[in-house]
């Protein structure tokens, strides 16, 4: 990593944070620009020497300095593209297929967005299939998905073509190839129990099932349509001698009596994943499928069902596994946890669903760099979620700032003169300003007060002043000292209010769905939701709802 972005980052930081920069900050942009986990060690010297510069350089001098530097930096050609699809003959069609179990988390977004990248890229079509076959008791259809998973879509901004194609529309269709497949000996109805076959199938023993003739698995067949769950499945029939246990004559339709969310109960015989898609890749026209690298089987599967029809194959690319550290994802338990009443609904922070990212302020944008950073590769992948926040850090970078006290604690400092305060909304940013006058009380964090010690302190663009004792009960009176910034005299900055000023309630649901509480500046009453700030020394939040009457807020926060 080049020095001179290193210290844009150093200085971006310490602009952002009255001058002093911070070295995990600075390192976790650099892995938003590509910094790779084995070149850290390296990387922290560079970081240090850059901070310890940038530190004993005023505000005023960090500034016009990275004025010059992030010019330079920011035109430089980044680590971004996609590599080139394999085997284009023709228009190139991609598809998205989700399971509406639950709405979309940044787990899965990753192929969302591959897709749709490479659909415009090559000028080509995104269909959007919604996979609702019939599921199973550990991971049911969930009503309210449907919805959810195309306003995530909407939020991201993915382009498709036509109409949503739903599954559980066109069973006649699966109906009609498997009839076909019995009738010519490609597959044939099964009445062993699954305990039964998986001990077959676990000695390479065939089915007795097997061997009858197909017009009697055509009977089968037509039997299935009024029969129980476990009574027959249609298996495909590969070889039971196969070398992966797995791939022998698996199952490509059961029966099941759940109720479907959109149809009810029409139908009872349900396609699986592979065998439903190996008739509508074809059908649809599907050219390139991206999908994760647990699919693997399915897709050998699928390339077993093309050959019997002797369809063209579409090219099959798939992606390694990835996770965030610190973080599980799953649809179905954040489902399950949802309706429990455990999460507080679907944009719990703790789901890591996309309502829930939207509601941080985690903006759309950040979660498709995010993504492509990822690129597309078999390899499986750790990466650490501060990465997802030093991209966003950066889209925000122009968010306007504003004074957030948690837990307020009243303070006067004597012969404080009576000040009219202007506060700019941003250090480097010409976003304007606020004005506030002040007198001898204020409020401040209670986790500053009960570090303050017999040491000056200065509140924020206003005064330093001096505790004469440690301060943890009454009187909680303090001197004033004086108003011009100096760091060597008052190194300690402290957010703050005036006491008398007419300040907001505020709530800040925290990422682990916990409640933070305080006041903020009048200013923000002029907010709305959606509305986007960082509160100094405290982290970006998003205005989640604002009551103009009772002069309340609810904020959700974004990161540091």
């Amino acid at each position: 990593m080049k020095e001179e972005i290193i210290e844009a980052y150093a200085l971006e930081n310490a602009i952002s944070h009255s001058g002093k920069a911070d070295q995990k900050a600075v390192l976790n942009s650099l892995f938003a620009e590509g910094l790779q986990k084995q070149d850290i060690k390296k990387t922290i010297p560079k970081i240090q020497e850059a901070i310890k510069k940038i530190n004993s350089l005023s505000l005023q001098e960090q500034t016009k300095r990275y004025e010059k530097l992030a010019n330079k930096v920011k035109k430089r050609e980044k680590r971004i593209g996609l590599p080139e699809l394999p085997n284009i003959k023709k228009k190139v069609i991609m598809r998205f297929a989700p399971y509406p179990s639950g709405p979309l988390h940044i787990g899965n977004t990753r192929q969302l967005i591959l897709n749709d990248e490479y659909a415009k890229k090559y000028k080509g079509q995104l269909l959007f299939v919604m996979d609702d076959t019939i599921g199973s008791d550990n991971k049911p259809l969930n009503p309210e998905a449907y919805d959810l998973i195309e306003e995530g879509l909407e939020w991201l901004d993915v382009k498709t073509s036509g109409k949503t194609i739903y599954k559980s529309d066109r069973l006649q269709i699966y109906y009609d190839y498997a009839e076909e497949m019995i009738k010519k000996g490609y597959m044939y109805v099964c009445s062993c129990t699954q305990s039964e076959f998986q001990e077959l199938r676990k000695l390479g023993k065939d089915c007795s099932c097997r061997h009858l003739p197909p017009s009697e698995h055509l009977e089968r067949w037509e039997q299935m349509f009024t029969a129980k769950p476990g009574d027959f499945v249609v298996r495909l029939k590969t070889s039971m001698q196969d070398p992966n246990p797995a791939f022998r004559d698996r199952p490509m339709l059961r029966i099941s009596d759940k109720k479907h969310p959109r149809v009810g109960k029409k139908y009872k015989i349900w396609p699986l994943l592979e065998f439903s898609w190996a008739i509508d890749d074809h059908l649809l026209g599907t050219t390139h499928i991206i999908r994760g690298i647990e699919l693997v089987m399915e897709t050998r599967v699928e390339k077993f069902i093309w050959d019997i029809f002797k369809w063209e194959h579409p090219t099959t690319l798939h992606t390694g596994f990835f996770t965030i550290e610190g973080i599980k994802l799953s649809k179905s338990k954040g489902t399950q946890e949802v309706e429990s009443g455990q999460y507080i609904g679907w944009n719990d922070p703790r789901l890591w669903s996309l309502q829930a990212l939207r509601d941080r302020g985690i903006k759309p944008e950040a979660i498709r760099e995010f993504c492509l950073n990822m690129g597309l590769t078999r390899s499986n992948s750790v990466i650490a979620v501060d990465v997802l926040y030093a991209i966003n850090k950066r889209l925000l970078e122009k968010a306007p700032r504003y004074f957030f006290v948690q837990d307020p604690v009243k303070i006067h400092i004597n012969t404080a003169p009576k000040i009219k305060a202007k506060i700019p909304f941003h250090p480097s940013e010409d976003l304007g300003h606020r004005e506030y006058n002040t007198s001898q009380d204020f409020y401040i964090p209670q986790t500053d007060f009960e570090l303050m010690q017999n040491k000056n302190y200065r509140l924020m663009h206003l005064m330093n002043f001096k505790s004469e004792e440690v301060l943890t009960t009454k009187p909680r009176d303090f001197r004033f000292i004086s108003q011009e910034p100096n760091k060597e005299l008052a190194p300690k900055m402290i957010q703050w209010l005036p006491a008398e000023a007419n300040n907001i309630k505020v709530k800040i649901r925290m990422p682990d769905a916990t409640i933070v509480e305080g006041l903020a500046e009048p200013e923000l009453i002029k907010l709305e939701k959606g509305d986007q700030l960082q509160f100094e020394r405290f982290g970006f939040v998003r205005v989640y709802s604002v009551d103009k009457k009772k002069k309340e807020m609810v904020c959700w926060f974004s990161h540091r």
